[in-house]
Protein backbone atom coordinates (compact mmCIF):
# COMPACT_ATOMS: atom_id res chain seq x y z
CA UNK A 1 0.00 0.00 0.00
CA UNK A 2 1.58 3.57 -0.65
CA UNK A 3 2.34 5.19 2.35
CA UNK A 4 1.91 8.88 0.54
CA UNK A 5 2.64 10.48 -2.56
CA UNK A 6 4.87 12.69 -4.91
CA UNK A 7 3.54 15.15 -6.65
CA UNK A 8 6.27 15.84 -9.91
CA UNK A 9 5.72 18.04 -12.93
CA UNK A 10 6.44 16.76 -16.58
CA UNK A 11 9.20 14.44 -16.88
CA UNK A 12 10.40 15.85 -20.06
CA UNK A 13 11.10 19.87 -18.57
CA UNK A 14 11.11 19.79 -14.75
CA UNK A 15 14.53 19.26 -13.78
CA UNK A 16 13.48 19.93 -9.47
CA UNK A 17 11.06 16.77 -9.74
CA UNK A 18 14.09 14.80 -11.27
CA UNK A 19 15.93 15.48 -8.18
CA UNK A 20 13.20 14.83 -5.74
CA UNK A 21 12.22 11.62 -7.46
CA UNK A 22 15.66 10.38 -7.40
CA UNK A 23 16.05 11.02 -3.97
CA UNK A 24 12.41 9.09 -2.94
CA UNK A 25 13.02 6.34 -5.18
CA UNK A 26 16.90 5.64 -4.15
CA UNK A 27 15.26 5.54 -1.08
CA UNK A 28 12.64 3.10 -1.29
CA UNK A 29 9.86 5.27 -0.31
CA UNK A 30 6.39 3.70 -1.13
CA UNK A 31 4.36 6.21 -2.59
CA UNK A 32 2.03 6.92 -5.59
CA UNK A 33 3.43 9.38 -8.44
CA UNK A 34 1.25 12.30 -9.57
CA UNK A 35 2.39 13.94 -12.43
CA UNK A 36 1.00 17.30 -13.62
CA UNK A 37 1.86 18.88 -16.72
CA UNK A 38 4.31 22.32 -16.52
CA UNK A 39 3.15 25.39 -18.27
CA UNK A 40 6.46 26.93 -18.76
CA UNK A 41 5.15 30.26 -17.13
CA UNK A 42 4.80 29.96 -13.19
CA UNK A 43 2.52 27.64 -11.64
CA UNK A 44 -0.47 26.18 -12.94
CA UNK A 45 -4.02 25.68 -10.80
CA UNK A 46 -3.40 22.15 -10.91
CA UNK A 47 -0.03 22.26 -9.02
CA UNK A 48 -1.32 24.96 -6.57
CA UNK A 49 -4.04 22.68 -5.91
CA UNK A 50 -1.92 20.03 -5.52
CA UNK A 51 1.13 21.47 -3.48
CA UNK A 52 1.50 24.18 -0.93
CA UNK A 53 4.13 26.25 -2.52
CA UNK A 54 2.67 26.09 -5.59
CA UNK A 55 5.41 23.81 -6.96
CA UNK A 56 6.80 20.73 -7.48
CA UNK A 57 8.18 18.13 -6.37
CA UNK A 58 6.12 17.85 -3.14
CA UNK A 59 6.17 14.73 -1.01
CA UNK A 60 3.85 13.68 1.18
CA UNK A 61 4.97 10.71 3.42
CA UNK A 62 3.75 8.87 6.34
CA UNK A 63 1.63 12.15 7.28
CA UNK A 64 4.10 14.60 6.79
CA UNK A 65 4.48 17.17 3.89
CA UNK A 66 8.11 18.03 2.40
CA UNK A 67 8.83 20.03 -0.53
CA UNK A 68 12.28 22.00 -2.27
CA UNK A 69 13.87 19.35 -3.60
CA UNK A 70 16.71 19.55 -1.62
CA UNK A 71 14.72 19.44 1.72
CA UNK A 72 13.17 15.95 -0.41
CA UNK A 73 16.61 14.87 -0.45
CA UNK A 74 17.63 15.40 3.04
CA UNK A 75 14.21 13.73 4.65
CA UNK A 76 14.94 10.60 2.25
CA UNK A 77 18.54 10.45 3.44
CA UNK A 78 17.25 10.06 6.96
CA UNK A 79 15.17 6.82 5.77
CA UNK A 80 18.14 6.03 3.93
CA UNK A 81 21.29 7.32 5.04
CA UNK A 82 23.65 5.75 2.38
CA UNK A 83 22.43 8.56 0.17
CA UNK A 84 25.46 10.54 1.21
CA UNK A 85 28.71 9.66 1.68
CA UNK A 86 29.43 8.04 4.95
CA UNK A 87 32.98 9.85 5.65
CA UNK A 88 31.77 13.36 7.38
CA UNK A 89 34.13 15.15 5.37
CA UNK A 90 33.09 13.48 2.45
CA UNK A 91 29.64 14.04 3.35
CA UNK A 92 30.09 17.85 3.91
CA UNK A 93 31.65 18.06 0.14
CA UNK A 94 28.68 16.63 -1.17
CA UNK A 95 26.18 18.84 0.69
CA UNK A 96 28.04 21.97 -0.25
CA UNK A 97 27.92 20.90 -3.64
CA UNK A 98 24.37 20.02 -4.11
CA UNK A 99 23.56 23.63 -1.89
CA UNK A 100 25.57 25.25 -4.56
CA UNK A 101 23.83 23.58 -7.18
CA UNK A 102 20.34 24.14 -5.25
CA UNK A 103 21.10 28.01 -5.26
CA UNK A 104 23.33 28.95 -8.19
CA UNK A 105 23.84 28.13 -11.89
CA UNK A 106 21.21 30.85 -13.35
CA UNK A 107 22.51 31.50 -16.17
CA UNK A 108 22.75 27.67 -17.28
CA UNK A 109 19.38 27.25 -15.84
CA UNK A 110 17.82 30.26 -17.94
CA UNK A 111 19.86 29.56 -21.67
CA UNK A 112 19.55 25.89 -21.26
CA UNK A 113 16.44 24.19 -19.94
CA UNK A 114 16.27 20.91 -19.52
CA UNK A 115 14.28 19.31 -22.55
CA UNK A 116 14.82 15.45 -22.47
CA UNK A 117 13.47 15.17 -25.87
CA UNK A 118 15.83 17.88 -27.45
CA UNK A 119 18.78 17.99 -29.50
CA UNK A 120 20.36 21.35 -30.22
CA UNK A 121 24.19 21.29 -29.73
CA UNK A 122 24.98 24.80 -29.37
CA UNK A 123 22.47 25.88 -28.33
CA UNK A 124 22.23 28.53 -25.46
CA UNK A 125 25.94 29.32 -25.04
CA UNK A 126 27.03 32.73 -23.98
CA UNK A 127 29.84 34.15 -21.43
CA UNK A 128 27.60 33.93 -17.87
CA UNK A 129 26.53 30.40 -19.42
CA UNK A 130 30.50 29.17 -20.12
CA UNK A 131 31.46 30.35 -16.48
CA UNK A 132 28.69 28.14 -14.85
CA UNK A 133 29.76 24.89 -17.19
CA UNK A 134 33.59 25.80 -16.32
CA UNK A 135 32.45 25.65 -12.47
CA UNK A 136 30.38 22.96 -12.85
CA UNK A 137 33.29 20.99 -14.88
CA UNK A 138 35.72 22.08 -12.01
CA UNK A 139 33.35 20.92 -9.35
CA UNK A 140 32.62 17.56 -10.79
CA UNK A 141 36.78 16.79 -11.66
CA UNK A 142 37.91 18.52 -8.20
CA UNK A 143 34.79 16.19 -6.21
CA UNK A 144 35.86 12.75 -8.00
CA UNK A 145 39.54 12.60 -7.45
CA UNK A 146 39.27 13.64 -3.97
CA UNK A 147 36.16 11.12 -3.07
CA UNK A 148 35.84 9.12 -6.29
CA UNK A 149 38.23 6.76 -5.98
CA UNK A 150 37.87 5.68 -9.16
CA UNK A 151 34.10 4.99 -9.24
CA UNK A 152 31.77 6.29 -11.71
CA UNK A 153 29.98 9.27 -9.96
CA UNK A 154 31.28 12.08 -7.86
CA UNK A 155 31.57 9.57 -4.37
CA UNK A 156 32.77 6.49 -5.87
CA UNK A 157 30.54 3.94 -7.31
CA UNK A 158 27.05 4.66 -5.46
CA UNK A 159 24.83 7.21 -7.00
CA UNK A 160 24.17 9.81 -4.42
CA UNK A 161 22.23 13.15 -3.88
CA UNK A 162 24.76 15.13 -5.25
CA UNK A 163 24.39 12.94 -8.49
CA UNK A 164 20.79 13.53 -8.32
CA UNK A 165 21.57 16.97 -8.05
CA UNK A 166 23.50 17.42 -10.76
CA UNK A 167 21.49 14.43 -13.26
CA UNK A 168 19.67 17.78 -15.09
CA UNK A 169 22.60 19.15 -15.59
CA UNK A 170 23.64 16.02 -17.48
CA UNK A 171 20.63 16.05 -19.36
CA UNK A 172 21.42 20.07 -20.50
CA UNK A 173 24.52 19.19 -21.64
CA UNK A 174 23.69 15.86 -23.53
CA UNK A 175 20.76 18.27 -25.38
CA UNK A 176 22.89 21.10 -26.25
CA UNK A 177 26.50 19.47 -26.23
CA UNK A 178 28.43 22.53 -25.10
CA UNK A 179 32.25 21.85 -25.26
CA UNK A 180 33.20 19.29 -22.16
CA UNK A 181 36.36 17.70 -20.88
CA UNK A 182 37.15 13.38 -21.57
CA UNK A 183 36.20 13.41 -17.64
CA UNK A 184 33.15 15.22 -17.69
CA UNK A 185 31.72 13.47 -20.61
CA UNK A 186 32.35 10.09 -18.50
CA UNK A 187 30.25 11.37 -15.62
CA UNK A 188 27.93 12.44 -17.91
CA UNK A 189 27.29 8.70 -19.61
CA UNK A 190 27.63 7.10 -16.41
CA UNK A 191 24.75 9.65 -14.89
CA UNK A 192 22.70 8.51 -18.34
CA UNK A 193 23.03 4.99 -17.98
CA UNK A 194 21.95 4.92 -14.37
CA UNK A 195 18.82 3.12 -14.29
CA UNK A 196 17.05 4.86 -12.95
CA UNK A 197 17.85 7.88 -15.28
CA UNK A 198 16.87 5.80 -17.94
CA UNK A 199 13.48 4.58 -16.32
CA UNK A 200 12.62 8.81 -16.41
CA UNK A 201 13.56 9.09 -20.08
CA UNK A 202 11.41 6.71 -20.93
CA UNK A 203 8.89 7.78 -18.77
CA UNK A 204 9.29 11.44 -20.40
CA UNK A 205 9.56 10.33 -23.94
CA UNK A 206 5.86 8.28 -23.30
CA UNK A 207 4.14 11.54 -21.70
CA UNK A 208 1.44 13.38 -24.24
CA UNK A 209 2.21 15.73 -26.94
CA UNK A 210 0.04 17.84 -25.53
CA UNK A 211 1.95 18.65 -22.52
CA UNK A 212 4.87 19.81 -24.56
CA UNK A 213 5.88 23.87 -24.92
CA UNK A 214 6.29 25.87 -27.53
CA UNK A 215 8.72 28.10 -26.25
CA UNK A 216 11.28 25.12 -24.62
CA UNK A 217 10.66 23.33 -28.42
CA UNK A 218 11.75 26.33 -31.13
CA UNK A 219 14.21 25.70 -33.32
CA UNK A 220 17.26 28.17 -32.53
CA UNK A 221 16.84 31.39 -34.46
Amino acid sequence: MPEGRLVIGSRRYSSWSLRGWLAVRLAGLAVEEVVIPVSGTGATPAIRAASPSGLVPYLKHRGHAIWESLAIAEYCAEIAPALWPEDSIARAHARAISAEMHAGFRALRQSMPMNLGRHAPGFGQNDEVRADIARIETIWGETRARFGAGGAFLFGEHFTIADAMYAPVVARFLSYEPPLGPASRAYAAAIRAFPLIAEWYEAAAAEPAAWRIAKYEADPA
